[in-house]
């Protein structure tokens, strides 16, 4: 054990001393992750690289929350990015990959909310879905009405599926796995969708592992169409296809508000105040991720973190709620601050 941790040491060490003789090759901010963080992240950098002579203007990448957190996991050393955008809370898997990999202190910044819309174009009349509505159009096996058996999804159209749903076809752009916004979303709606039926519901006591299965499976019979990464070509696959439904961030319904309409879930509308006082039932909070062993060898990242962290950013009149983010709770928001601010690093 402890040779290990010295070999650890050693290779940190090394790795960090590699960092510092090559900062000509990276003297700027490497970002990834999260296309839902990736606007925000990119207002905060645009400004600080604005208003902070003396640092560059950081690099930031869409690679997804998953995509993110396997190269940030990567190791320590310039060749490797400092902060990881996550739309949803890094696993303990992803953590436990960090670690044997060298990278041990993580700064957990949580940045503000989000919702999870589903949205058509502006062009299509609205459809006022529930959770179970969309568990039923998306799963892969559904009870089977009359006997409660699981069978393969029958249902094509809305209406096959709720009376009072338009009779148009069942077609979802959404993300992909690797996706943090996929994640969310099936924890958000499929787990709660499912619940809905008793002989579901039945099976979380009796078979947890069978009960994840059917509620979070989406049906793979060309009805959910992963559209990658990159949310704003949703958003004009939506405009230019009336039927088809999109699942993204918030941020994404807010700027393009003259093509797209995002639909009401359990009777809520997607909006910001619905999101803001938790009645919106797909919210979720944002997060950055920050490897501690680059601040004082990569220049700028406290000095970044603090931009990030500031009200001008997240506060109630920020610039990123301009863009969609909800902010934090005004105590909860100085906590995160402080804690950010302070390095304080998540514990295992």
């Amino acid at each position: 054990m402890l040779k290990q941790k010295l070999t650890l040491a050693v290779t940190t060490a090394l790795a960090l001393t590699g960092a510092a003789y090559a900062q000509s090759a990276r003297d700027y901010i490497s970002i990834v992750g999260s296309s839902t963080v990736y606007p925000f992240t990119t207002a905060v950098a645009e400004q600080f690289g604005k208003s902070n002579s003396s640092f560059k203007t950081p690099k930031v990448e869409s690679t997804g929350t998953g995509g993110g957190f396997k190269l940030f996991c990567g190791g320590v050393g310039v060749q490797h990015p400092d902060v990881s955008n996550a739309s949803r809370k890094i696993k303990k898997s992803e953590i436990e990959s960090c670690a044997k990999n060298g990278v041990t202190d993580i700064v957990e910044i949580v940045i503000g909310f989000d919702g999870i819309v589903l949205a058509t174009s502006k062009k299509s009349k609205p459809m006022a879905l529930t959770l179970k509505d969309i568990w039923l159009a998306l799963a892969k096996e559904v009870p089977e009405p009359g006997t409660g058996k699981l069978v393969t999804n029958p249902f094509k159209t809305w209406q096959d599926i709720n009376p009072d749903l338009p009779a148009k076809k069942i077609e979802v752009l959404g993300p992909p796995p690797t996706s943090g916004t996929r994640d969310a979303f099936v924890e958000l709606v499929m787990d709660h969708g499912c619940k809905e039926f008793p002989a579901v519901k039945d099976l979380e006591k009796a078979d947890e592992k069978q009960f994840k299965k059917v509620c979070q499976t989406i049906r793979e019979d060309g009805v959910f169409i992963e559209a990658g990464e990159n949310d704003n070509l949703i958003v004009q696959k939506l405009a230019a296809n009336p039927n088809a439904l999109g699942i993204f961030g918030f941020s994404f319904l807010e700027e393009n508000l003259d093509k797209i309409q995002g639909e009401t879930i359990n009777g809520v509308v997607p909006n910001f105040e619905n999101i803001a006082d938790g009645k919106y039932p797909v919210s979720r909070p944002l997060f950055i991720y920050v490897k501690k062993a680059h601040i004082g060898v990569i220049p700028g990242i406290k000095e970044f973190i603090a931009e990030f962290t500031s009200e001008k950013a997240v506060g109630d009149d920020g610039y990123l709620s301009k863009k969609g983010l909800i902010p934090l709770p005004a105590a909860k928001r100085k906590q995160a601050a402080a804690d950010a601010n302070s390095l304080k690093t998540m514990t295992p």
